[in-house]
């Protein structure tokens, strides 16, 4: 019986071949399930930066309305954030919502990234096909009295990008952009998340903050690993916005008070309670247009018996 044997450069080339293989079909199958298709498969273009202050300017295929204004064109900065009117290599620092500034930002993870590191950045527009009907099937979920229909969606997504100066923090999210008529949704869509050392933050802000929200905890680089299981829409991972700024504008002139029960006001005793109290029902709110500079109270008022 003969025996062939294998060189010892070509069995590590073989051993190479078998874990990039083995790397690749891991990668596919680890793919958040939230996340609207992405990367080559999905023929993505592909915004690889030189540096980390990168930004690439997308020629819009259909207008997207955010709170009343409206864009033809949109900058995918590497550092986890879009800009309408001028591109950004800002990376938060003191930029915390509320900016107050002059310009309108989403931005489903705000931070100092440097794809140099590891990582690559994406894009793709639909405006036919399954990627509409799915997010027609998302909208009429999470927005039902709206009977919507999407004709144009945008998908960036920041796949296993790394923070500056920090290896080994791989990172992915993704922001869908959606329109349909006159309205407007973003979805934000997390993955594994890493620990942030810089600062970082995730959510929306407009031109002079007359709307704003940030994702509780988003300004934590401590907690921002849960983001893969935080939500406004009951789907893990995912935050879904109407951003048109319609029914921002109508709900503004519109509600005047909010009633709710608790079981025992033992829940509300400690301030923190209340904090949390309050911040999730002003999400539940934000959702569907309430102003979010409009802050919330807590009055305690005791019924007593005639």
């Amino acid at each position: 019986m003969s025996i062939m044997r294998v060189s010892p450069l070509l069995h590590y080339l073989l051993v190479f071949i078998s874990v990039l293989s083995l790397r690749r079909v891991t990668e596919a199958q680890t793919a958040p399930v939230i996340f609207y298709p992405f990367g080559s498969a999905a023929g993505d273009t592909a915004s690889i930066a030189t540096e980390d202050e990168n930004s690439t300017l997308v020629d819009l295929w259909s207008p997207f309305v955010f709170f009343d204004h409206t864009y033809n064109r949109t900058y995918v900065n590497s550092n986890g954030h879009l800009t309408f009117n001028q591109s950004s290599s800002e990376f938060v620092f003191n930029s915390i919502f509320p900016i107050n500034g002059s310009e309108d930002i989403i931005a489903p993870l705000w931070t100092d990234i440097d794809v140099t590191m590891n990582g690559i950045i994406s894009y793709q527009q639909y405006s036919t096909g399954s990627v509409l009907n799915r997010a027609t099937q998302d909208i009429n979920q999470y927005f039902p009295d709206l009977s919507f229909t999407a004709n144009w969606v945008l998908v960036a997504t920041w796949d296993r990008v790394a923070y500056f100066y920090h290896s080994g923090t791989e990172t992915s999210f993704q922001v869908v952009l959606i329109s349909g008529g006159d309205l407007s949704f973003i979805l934000m869509n997390y993955g594994d998340i890493a620990v942030a050392h810089n600062v970082v933050q995730a959510g929306y802000d407009t031109i002079n903050s007359t709307a704003y929200f940030k994702i509780p905890g988003s300004n934590d680089g401590n907690a921002i690993p849960n983001l893969k299981n935080s939500t406004n829409v009951n789907v893990p991972g995912r935050w879904a916005f109407r951003v048109d700024g319609g029914l921002h504008q109508n709900m503004k002139e519109n509600i005047i008070g909010v009633q709710m029960r608790v079981t025992s006001f033992s829940d509300l005793r400690e301030s923190g309670n209340i904090e949390t109290v309050l911040e999730k029902l002003q999400q539940e709110l934000i959702k569907y247009g309430l102003p979010s500079s409009v802050k919330l109270n807590l009055r305690r008022i005791q019924k007593t018996r005639p």
